[in-house]
């Protein structure tokens, strides 16, 4: 099943969800396969494993990046370049839109709603949408009531909707191919309780080749680790 995303994605989730490696994973899966691709860091609470930290890697496969400025890059405001609304108001090909975690972070997107409006974004339109990254493995999202109280508390933060969910199950290192089928099963729960679309499920590169994927009703993205502590290095992003 082929992963395609298009116009404006916004990614969203809990703290320690995986949102940040899942967006810059799903930037150089798009911009694979021939997309135009931007990616922006609207992290604006989290100082540590932002999509920044992939800026160089990113920028060599050819896609676009937009930062705060840099007086704001360990800011905890909701305060944005003039770019970014620029993004949304002049989307081509695929613009990711990488959020801070939880209702804290989904906050600065509220600052950009006259940006989505006077692009006539509608609720659903598939030009928009907004993924929730679900790790079964966090704490808080570890049943579906806590996803559901997460999802509730980003969108009356944020001012918008859920429109999809991301499965990200994963223990870093110690993930199986047995955490992958628990976490598809989990998160497909979610979306049948929600009635909302399971967008894509995560796969570690390494792990692909233990998991049978063809059991899975979505696409599925490989991830190539970037986002790890300084004693670690990140997987190579070249194709």
């Amino acid at each position: 099943m082929t992963l395609r995303c298009d116009g404006v994605v916004v990614i969203v989730g809990n703290y320690g969800s995986g949102k940040t490696e899942v967006s810059v994973n799903l930037a150089v899966n798009q911009r694979g396969i021939g997309q135009n691709v931007r990616i922006a860091d609207l992290d604006l609470v989290n100082p540590y494993f932002r999509t920044r930290e992939a800026k160089t890697p990113l920028a060599a496969l050819g896609i676009g990046m937009i930062l705060p400025p840099d007086q704001f890059l360990q800011a905890d405001l909701p305060i944005l370049s003039p770019s970014i609304a620029g993004l949304i108001r002049q989307p081509f090909g695929l613009t990711i839109l990488d959020v801070g975690g939880d209702d804290v972070g989904a906050t600065v997107l509220s600052s950009l709603s006259d940006s989505f409006q006077a692009n006539s974004f509608l609720e659903g339109d598939k030009e928009l949408r907004v993924f929730q990254v679900i790790n079964p493995f966090r704490p808080f999202t570890e049943t579906v009531q806590g996803c559901l109280k997460i999802r509730d508390e980003i969108e009356k933060a944020s001012r918008m909707k859920i429109t999809g969910f991301i499965g990200n199950a994963n223990l870093i290192d110690e993930t199986t191919a047995e955490h992958i089928d628990r976490g598809y099963d989990f998160v497909k729960r979610v979306s049948e309780k929600t009635r909302l679309p399971f967008e894509f499920m995560t796969v570690a590169e390494d792990l692909l080749p233990q998991v049978d994927i063809k059991q899975f009703e979505c696409p599925v993205l490989p991830i190539k680790r970037q986002l790890v502590p300084p004693w670690k290095k990140a997987v190579s992003l070249k194709r």
